[in-house]
């Protein structure tokens, strides 16, 4: 699931982020990703402002972060089916534990994963994740295929395919957000965003 967690190259970006480099294997979180849209079809989310997302978003795990004009929230069932999101699969869970344990947050219990999927071109705007009951649990970010920068704080952090941030302590509620991803020789850039919501 992982490369060699010594392998890896570890950095704290500042206090409460830290960036491990090429953690997670695309090989087999593609294909996962595959399965689970099968099931809870990516799709693009309206913001309570009217707007739409430029990223196409699914989820797994007991809840799925979802966004109408309702506003932002977690629920159990996926209102595009009406049935529960797919569950998390266990490669998924074993990578964000161990990210979490590798940057300092041990015992983090992830019952969420929201998947982005950004075309070139797409982005995510300056934002604190605060839907979350449970603040002491930290945020692992997985990035697979096109490269992006993520901007957190006061810090801007290039990614590349495989690479994972995780932030946490005083930086979790750090605002961050994504720069429109530029076009390359893959089809999309995939984030994998797993949380404690309940």
């Amino acid at each position: 699931m992982m490369v060699d967690l010594f392998a890896s190259r570890v950095e704290t970006i500042r206090d409460g982020v830290v960036l491990l480099r090429a953690f997670a294997d695309p090989r087999i979180l593609l294909p996962l990703i595959d399965a689970i849209a099968s099931v809870a079809p990516f799709r693009s989310m309206t913001v309570p402002g009217g707007k739409s997302m430029s990223v196409a978003t699914t989820s797994c795990g007991e809840r799925g972060w979802i966004s109408d004009a309702r506003g932002y929230r977690y629920e159990s069932v996926d209102p595009l089916t009406q049935r529960p999101w797919p569950a998390m699969p266990v490669e998924f869970r074993t990578l964000a534990v161990g990210a979490a344990s590798r940057a300092g947050f041990a015992g983090f219990d992830p019952d969420s994963c929201l998947i982005n999927r950004y075309a070139p071109g797409a982005r995510m705007g300056a934002h604190v994740d605060k839907d979350e009951r449970d603040f002491d649990q930290p945020i692992v970010s997985v990035s697979l295929g096109l490269p992006a920068r993520f901007k957190i704080a006061d810090a801007v952090i290039p990614l590349s395919d495989g690479d994972v941030v995780v932030f946490g302590g005083p930086a979790r509620t750090a605002k961050h957000g994504v720069s429109p991803v530029v076009a390359g020789p893959l089809p999309y850039r995939f984030n994998l965003t797993f949380r404690r919501a309940g």
